[in-house]
């Protein structure tokens, strides 16, 4: 894996430490990462399955 820096809008910082607290993710990397594996997976590779 390679290192990113980015920069969020504090309320998306709250609701991702919400997440950590209810035990949805380990940590925020982890969460980030979800989030970012869904939307490729919607936005890129199934457009490449359907198309």
């Amino acid at each position: 894996m390679r290192l990113i820096t980015l920069y969020l809008p504090e309320p998306y910082i709250k609701a991702l430490d919400q997440l950590v607290n209810e035990r949805f993710y380990p940590n925020r990397a982890e969460a980030i990462r979800v989030a970012i594996r869904d939307l490729i997976d919607s936005e890129v590779w199934r457009r490449k399955r359907v198309g």
